[in-house]
């Protein structure tokens, strides 16, 4: 089949669908105009057979080796647990077709080097599903950002801040979700790092999965690495600086809500700012929010410009930007070695609040 433009559609199989496979992702790309679920892979047997009813897919295996022998793929979409990643993406990569995963890369670096490792002999890439860069208000910032550092007009980058209260992440967002209590149980995970014992093993694990996503954005958003300098022992606060001396700060549920989702980012310049917040991550149909401060002196008219955003949420425009990837019209969002500077962020993190 054919798009408007008379491209083939990008044929895409889905490894798991589960929670997330189903309502973050599948409910998108079956919907998407310029692509086809032809066929999914799911170990629990009456879940794969309702889902696949309900949105019209072909092939139903049990394993994804089977799927990918059997069917003419030209992309997977693999929602699996992050402690997975290192078992199973190897094998994925065999079919040298691009993959999309959720966040992070890995359960630890080792697991995360090992998967870059398997990645280099595919000939192939893997987007790494940072939802938050996909918000048309994300993507929106930063273009705005980027000209403001190149135009100087409010000086230089001088610090951000990113901060995300713990709240409704969900927002009813599992309201459709079939699951037909067939659970599976002792699935392989990747093996524990070799440089944590258990106890802090469980707060990496802990910080990686609730706040990788902001480690992530603060990267995206400034355009250079960094570094961690300090952890609050209460771990409300990490700080740190970039390569180029921006100041960095990340505020950890220094108060959480109950039906609401507080996350924002300020990124401030020497006479002025951009502001993003951000909904949560399964709301649907609604964009973050972009707000631009500029007080460049000299005579001119300090302004705050509030831009109008697209009615599309990110989960959504990240399945229209991985499915363009394929296609190659834009560049891949996130690409697995980035995603690896994350775990080590989170790493060096965990050595300033622990001293291990």
């Amino acid at each position: 089949m054919s798009t408007k433009d008379g491209k083939k559609k990008v044929r895409v199989g889905f490894v798991g669908v589960g929670g997330m496979g189903q309502c973050a992702h599948l409910r998108n790309y079956a919907t998407l105009a310029d692509c086809e679920v032809v066929a999914l892979s799911e170990p629990r047997k009456e879940t794969a057979k309702a889902v696949a009813q309900r949105y019209n897919i072909g092939g139903v295996y049990s394993e994804a080796s089977e799927m990918i022998k059997k069917e003419n793929l030209d992309a997977l979409v693999a929602s699996q647990p992050f402690t997975r990643h290192g078992v199973i993406i190897p094998e994925l990569l065999g079919a040298r077709i691009p993959v999309f995963i959720e966040k992070p890369l890995s359960s630890t670096i080792e697991s995360g080097e090992k998967i870059l490792g398997a990645l280099k002999k595919s000939d192939t890439w893997i987007m790494v599903g940072y939802h938050k860069r996909s918000d048309p208000a994300s993507m929106h910032a930063k273009k705005e950002i980027e000209k403001l550092k190149k135009s100087a007009e409010i000086g230089r980058m001088k610090y951000i801040r990113v901060l995300m209260p713990a709240g409704d992440w969900i927002s009813n967002g599992f309201f459709d979700l079939i699951n037909k209590d067939d659970y599976l149980k002792n699935l392989p995970s990747e093996p524990a790092p070799t440089d944590m014992d258990a106890e802090n093993y469980k707060k990496y694990i802990g910080f990686v999965n609730y706040y990788i996503h902001q480690v992530n954005l603060i990267r995206y958003l400034i355009g250079e690495s960094y570094k961690v300098t300090y952890a609050d022992p209460n771990g409300v606060l990490l700080a740190g600086t970039s390569e180029k001396g921006i100041a960095v700060s990340l505020e950890m549920s220094p108060y959480s809500t109950t039906l609401d989702w507080q996350e924002s980012a300020l990124v401030c310049f020497e006479k002025g700012w951009v502001k993003l917040e951000l909904p949560s991550p399964l709301r649907i149909n609604t964009p973050g929010r972009v707000e631009i401060f500029k007080d460049p002196g000299s005579g001119k008219v300090p302004e705050t410009v509030i831009p109008q955003m697209p009615w599309i949420h990110a989960m959504r425009q990240q399945a229209v930007n991985f499915v363009s990837a394929v296609r190659g019209d834009i560049p891949n969002m996130c690409d697995a070695s980035e995603a690896l500077e994350d775990l080590k962020v989170a790493r060096q993190y965990l050595k300033h609040l622990t001293g291990k």
